[in-house]
């Protein structure tokens, strides 16, 4: 473990296009040699941060300790492609049940892959998840590789939402029987909830909360709307935020402002804008490669207040973004000069940024502004 201290000025980049002021930060690198991290939550009291590696470990980091072994009784994961060991969170009554739910690339009987969820028991130790429950398939496996999607959002009202990419399969995404290129909302116990969208209907799977996603990357509450928002990776250009609500139709593949990485057209589109479909909230024409998402809702730092930061794969930076309303504007990319590729990041019980590096030598930095 490599624990260092580094002080960066990066420039800003502002859109619409104007010049401002070289900003610095302050980046500790708390962890590093960690094998393509996806996701973080913090357990509480200090007690670390558990953090997940893709090709199927849960591990905890603690200050002063470092990285622990493997903590057994994670399922088998599909570690294939963009799939394995995904997302991580702490069920809203940890503190007495102790309970970690886990998102995970689950294989099929035909070679093929989809996203699965559940949740087991953190020992007292913290060295097993006991009782592993996986509540959530999803149905029909349909991925080679990409698009898993797999972040779980908790929204303190006792629901859970699952967003899921459309296995690289694109059409799956208008179709209500299928599970691809959807949100997902279950009760915090793995259910349907009976005021779901779709309950009831025969042509239609009744876990479906949102629909016409390509391959949601992050998910968040922001606390400001106390509403669930999205990102999602376009294909060649058109990276969406959105805000899936309930019953609605978010376009994908009909509805886009990309094109084929071939450089064609999608051939279900019909443009940027189709009737019955929703407008994102904010796209970008040149894909970054979004990823994990994070509102700044703590007095630590005033001057992050109102700022959403969302991390770039492609980009190898961490986008920050100006929140009023329902209305974003793009203000900055930080951590640039350092060309890691941006997997996740939350905002720490400290106030601090916690950002994993999705590299095979990946790392967990903790930033904060200076100045």
């Amino acid at each position: 473990m490599r624990q260092t201290v580094a002080l960066i000025t990066l420039a800003a980049l502002l859109l619409p296009a104007a010049a401002v002021a070289a900003q610095k930060v302050r980046v500790e690198v708390l962890q590093n040699k960690l094998d393509h991290p996806w996701a973080l939550a913090f357990l509480p009291d200090q007690q670390g941060i558990l953090i997940t590696l893709r090709g199927g470990e849960l591990r905890l980091w603690r200050q002063g300790e470092g990285l622990s072994p493997a903590i057994s009784g994670v399922p088998q994961v599909w570690a294939s492609g963009q799939g394995g060991l995904l997302d991580v969170a702490l069920a809203p009554d940890f503190a007495h049940s102790r309970k970690v739910w886990l998102s995970y690339a689950e294989a099929g009987e035909d070679g093929k892959a989809g996203t699965a969820a559940g949740y087991g028991r953190l020992s007292e130790d913290r060295r097993r998840l006991e009782n592993f429950r996986v509540v959530f398939r999803q149905q029909p496996k349909l991925s080679t590789g990409n698009h898993f999607g797999g972040r779980l959002v908790f929204d303190g009202k006792g629901h859970l939402f699952i967003g899921l990419g459309e296995n690289n399969q694109r059409a799956t995404a208008q179709d209500l029987d299928k599970l691809q290129g959807k949100v997902v909302r279950l009760t915090e116990t793995g259910e349907v909830p009976a005021d779901n969208p779709f309950v009831g209907r025969a042509d239609a799977r009744p876990e479906i909360w949102a629909y016409g996603i390509r391959n949601p990357q992050g998910m968040a509450i922001n606390p400001w709307s106390d509403t669930l928002w999205l990102n999602e990776h376009g294909p060649r250009g058109g990276d969406e935020i959105n805000i899936p609500q309930k019953g609605k139709n978010y376009g994908w593949p009909l509805a886009t402002h990309g094109i084929n990485y071939s450089g064609l057209p999608i051939p279900e589109a019909k443009g940027t804008a189709v009737d019955g479909t929703e407008a994102p909230l904010f796209v970008w024409k040149t894909s970054p490669a979004v990823s994990g998402m994070a509102f700044y809702d703590s007095a630590t730092f005033p001057q992050w207040r109102h700022k959403l930061f969302i991390g770039a794969l492609k980009d190898q930076s961490l986008i920050v973004l100006d929140v009023n309303g329902n209305s974003v504007s793009e203000e900055a990319r930080i951590l640039r000069d350092r060309g890691q590729r941006i997997r996740d990041v939350r905002v720490g019980p400290d106030g601090y940024l916690y950002v994993l590096t999705d590299e095979s030598n990946g790392e967990l930095l903790k930033v904060s502004p200076q100045g």
